[in-house]
This record gives structure tokens, C-alpha cells and sequence, in this order.
């Protein structure tokens, strides 16, 4: 398990200040104080403006209290000795905009729904905070590939337009935990960015407003990550596209 792949290249700087990597292969209880500490830092808040801090939970909560507790308190439970939960940190402390988004958009949401079943609004928002990815683009043709699934169009044939007009960030956390041991057909969800900059940090915030768009998991088109150029030096052969094995999986997740 590393921290080599293309998807951990936003967070780089964190990882290393975290020294994540002395971690591998599992995170253990230091790494609490090490998070509260870079939050302190940075000044991470949550919807509310109340200073977010990590905690060890005492026992399991519901998604609904979950979610329902952060926004109250700031606080947000994480298993100090899972990649899950500490990843899900690292995305708060790099994309507090998004995060914070994400979780006040899960607040609304259960306060709409009368009965305990989660709706398809909150479906969706799961779906971005366990495998969500950004596709920021400065050309809204591109995207519209990626909607088709027309992966060896967009990945191939327009590589080079791919390589200086997109950028695609792993928010999931979920999806970032897959990548320390990546495979070929693991898959994302999109949330689409047409802007001007393919700048991370300005995603952040275009991210939290595009999130009112979003209502339903079909919304999303589903991404074979490891078909981004580079992400796979596998995929530097037209081949790699034909993969049904790769890419019927991406298909068979988006119904």
C-alpha cells in the first residue's frame, strides 16, 4: 500500500505533514492528536462555523446521527485505526468547503424526509463521499464524453485535450482507500466542474454550490479512474480501452 498513485497528489502535502506514510500498512491512535492538531492550523470549521476536531467514537452511529452530530458539533467520529475514517479526515482538512457542503446538504436532506428510509438526495451525497470524484474541465465537451461513456473517445482519441483541459480529484474517501492498493476496474462517481482554472482549490468551493444540483445517484456518471491518462501506465495502449473486464464493471455501477 502506497500513497504513489495519482489520486493522493491533492493531498501530498498533508500526507507528509501528517507523516501518513510512516503508517502504512494501518494508522493507530496517534494519528487523532496529529489531525486536531493540522485542524487547528488550518482553521477547518464545519457548515455552522464550529471548529471541526476528530474523535474516537464509542460505538457505532447511524448515518443519520452521524451526520447530525457533525453538524451540531463540529465533531466528527473517526476510527483512528482505519484508512477509511482517517482518509475521510484528510478530505475534511483539504476540502473543508466541499466537506462542510456535503454534510450541512445531508442535514437539509433529513430534515425533508418524514420516515427513517434514506432518500435519493442522500443516496447521492453518499455515493460522492465514499467514491466521488471531481472533473474539472475548461471545455463542457469533454464532459459530455464522459456522460456517454464513450471512454476511448474521451481517454484516447482526445488524450490530449484530456491531459491540458481536465483535472480529476478523488474526494471519495472510500475511493482514495481503494487506491492504496488500486486495481483495474475500481470506480468513481462524477461530479462535473466546467470552470475556467483546474485549480483544486478553486474546485473546492464550485464544488459546495454544485452539490444543490444534485438529487439523485443517476445524476452521476460513473468513472473507471484507472482510464485517466497516466493513472494506469497500463493505459498508455489504446488497448486498455477495450477492456470489457475494466469497463463493463463501470457501466454495470451507474445502474
Amino acid at each position: 500500500m502506497k500513497f504513489d498513485h495519482p489520486a493522493f497528489a491533492p493531498y501530498r502535502a498533508l500526507i507528509d505533514a501528517l507523516d501518513l506514510a510512516r503508517s502504512l500498512p494501518s494508522p493507530g491512535p496517534d494519528c487523532l492528536g496529529a489531525l486536531n492538531a493540522q485542524a487547528a492550523r488550518l482553521g477547518t470549521c464545519n457548515a455552522g462555523g464550529l471548529p471541526l476536531r476528530f474523535f474516537a467514537p464509542d460505538g457505532r452511529l447511524s448515518a443519520r446521527d452521524y451526520e447530525t452530530h457533525i453538524l451540531h458539533t463540529g465533531q466528527v467520529p473517526t476510527r483512528a485505526d482505519t484508512w477509511h475514517d482517517v482518509l475521510n479526515a484528510l478530505v475534511w482538512l483539504r476540502f473543508p468547503r466541499f466537506k462542510s457542503a456535503l454534510n450541512a446538504a445531508h442535514g437539509e436532506a433529513i430534515a425533508d424526509e418524514t420516515g427513517s428510509t434514506r432518500g435519493r438526495r442522500r443516496d447521492a451525497l453518499t455515493v460522492l463521499d465514499e467514491s466521488g470524484v471531481w472533473v474539472i474541465s475548461r471545455d463542457p465537451a469533454l464532459p459530455a464524453l464522459l456522460a456517454e461513456r464513450a471512454w476511448r473517445a474521451l481517454f484516447w482519441e482526445a488524450r490530449s485535450r484530456v491531459e491540458t483541459d481536465m483535472r480529476f480529484v478523488v474526494v471519495g474517501h472510500a475511493l482514495l482507500e481503494k487506491a492504496l492498493a488500486p486495481y483495474p476496474a475500481m470506480t468513481g462517481k462524477c461530479l462535473t466542474l466546467i470552470a475556467a482554472s483546474l485549480d483544486p482549490d478553486a474546485a473546492d468551493g464550485l464544488s459546495a454550490v454544485a452539490l444543490a444540483g444534485v438529487d439523485s445517484p443517476r445524476q452521476l456518471a460513473p468513472l473507471p479512474v484507472q482510464g485517466i491518462p497516466g493513472w494506469d501506465l497500463a493505459n498508455a495502449n489504446a488497448a486498455y480501452y477495450a477492456n470489457q473486464d475494466i469497463f463493463r464493471l463501470a457501466r454495470y455501477a451507474a445502474s
